[in-house]
């Protein structure tokens, strides 16, 4: 009798899904404390901006660097040193008692925190079947939201009893701890964990071509990036993270300031209306990867499953900011904001799992360029959205300006085409579904169809 799959892939996730939570805890907490440190070491607002705006510069600049080192050691070293090295700049952040310690900190947690999402996915493409892996970067971006809700709702209810100073040293405490323990804990390869047993790796290869199932190091760093920078692909990819970037960013820094100056809202329920627009961005990052994987499951067809559901949803949060425009109750216009916010969401795991598809050994490389470029609009577009209303003075605009945005995004994915292997060329035989063909499938029994065929041996 064939033993039952471990379960030691949902382990994995979890590491990484955690990892990303504590991450934005610790980042976003800035946020809800600024005003206070701003009085406490009496900060200018320019000074103030300055030190916000420092983490999002080193974020993006040493996003391939350090998936650079995610592959070249493994995110299991990696990771561990990324998570050492935020604590200590949270902690950097509590004992700050001046405007450039306040900044070295924050390049300091910039630099810590590039390499996690690289590495993450890295590990989710060794360790996660073709049919699972959407959902497991949806997750592991909901992750990232619960870091950042906890972050608002907790941090201000801790500085009550304490100072700021203690809040970040205590918010350091629980990566210290991860770090310790994944150290020892994790590993990069299933075939590394003698828990595994065999029933699981040969679930986790399932759909998976040969150039996939092993790391492989026979291409040079120089003809890696040759091969990454030559790829239209690549372009397509980084042009809708960079429209999903900014999008988000609007909902995260202006937001408030927006339904204040156009609906009449106060600034205490701005705040609450924004975090219920960042709860439809975690609900749809999950949805998103589900469904990505359904149509996977369904269709074996990678493009649709991808780039159709990207452009679709991007292209549907376009429609919803537009509509939104047109209605002047602030409640309708939270509602279908809300639902943008979400459909944008829908549009993430698959951008996640397309750096899997695509990347091959060099993942952490093809992630790491992808959400470099998305966090240069990040920084830039809180910049751009106030230059826009000062040259303007018509805050009913930006809602214009980011539904154009977001249908660029979809635009973008149109042309994405992730059956295209990043160092693989047109005619090497290589299948366009990593040897999987439409009618392979994946069982509702662990995603494994009665035959593994070949029927689909070219790229297209």
């Amino acid at each position: 009798m064939t033993a039952d799959p471990t379960t030691y892939r949902y382990r994995t996730l979890g590491w990484l899904t955690f990892a990303a939570a504590l991450a934005y805890l610790c980042r976003n907490a800035v946020g809800v404390a600024e005003s206070t440190i701003r009085e406490d070491l009496g900060l200018s607002l320019e000074q103030s901006g300055w030190f916000m705006g420092a983490f999002f510069w080193t974020y993006a600049l040493f996003q391939v660097p350090s998936g650079w080192l995610s592959q070249h050691y493994g995110t299991r070293i990696a990771l561990t040193g990324f998570a050492l090295a935020w604590s200590v700049a949270t902690i950097g952040l509590g004992a700050a008692h001046g405007f450039w310690l306040l900044i070295l900190a924050q390049l300091l947690m910039g630099v810590a925190q590039a390499g996690i999402f690289p590495a993450s996915c890295n590990s989710i493409g060794h360790w996660m079947p073709l049919a699972q892996r959407s959902l497991a970067c949806g997750i592991l971006a909901a992750g990232m939201q619960v870091g950042a809700i906890t972050a608002g709702a907790l941090t201000g209810e801790l500085m009550i009893p304490f100072s700021w100073r203690w809040v970040f040293v205590l918010y350091a405490v629980p990566g210290l701890l991860w770090a310790a323990t994944f150290a020892v804990r994790f590993r990069d390869w299933p075939e590394q964990s003698p828990g595994v047993n065999d029933a699981e790796k040969e679930l986790i290869r399932t759909g998976r071509g040969e150039d996939e199932a092993e790391p492989d190091h026979d291409m040079g760093e120089l003809a890696a990036w040759r091969a990454i920078a030559s790829s239209p692909v690549i372009w397509m990819l980084c042009g809708q993270q960079i429209c999903r970037a900014a999008g988000y960013m609007f909902f995260a820094s202006w937001f408030p300031t927006f339904l204040q100056e156009t609906r009449g809202v106060s600034v205490r329920d701005s705040g609450y209306l924004q975090g219920l627009v960042l709860t439809g961005t975690m609900t749809g990052a999950v949805f998103g990867g589900t469904l990505t994987d359904w149509i996977w499951l369904k269709t074996g067809n990678l493009r649709l499953s991808r780039s159709g559901v990207g452009a679709a949803f991007l292209g549907g949060c376009a429609v919803l900011i537009l509509c939104a425009w047109f209605v002047k109750s602030a409640t309708l216009a939270v509602v279908l904001l809300t639902a943008g916010a979400f459909f944008a969401a829908l549009a993430g795991p698959c951008a996640f799992a397309t750096t899997i598809d695509i990347g091959g050994s060099r993942v952490p490389q093809v992630f790491g360029l992808m959400n470099m470029t998305g966090n240069f609009a990040a920084a830039a577009c809180p910049v751009l959205v106030g230059m826009l209303f000062k040259w303007t003075e018509n805050w009913n605009l930006v809602l214009l300006l980011f539904a154009g945005v977001y249908f660029t995004g979809a635009v973008c994915w149109a042309f994405v085409n992730p059956q295209r292997r990043i160092g693989v060329s047109a005619n090497d035989g290589v299948s366009a579904n990593h040897g999987v063909s439409a009618n392979d499938g994946v069982s509702a029994n662990h995603g494994v169809s009665a035959h593994h065929g070949d029927t689909e041996t070219r790229r297209e």
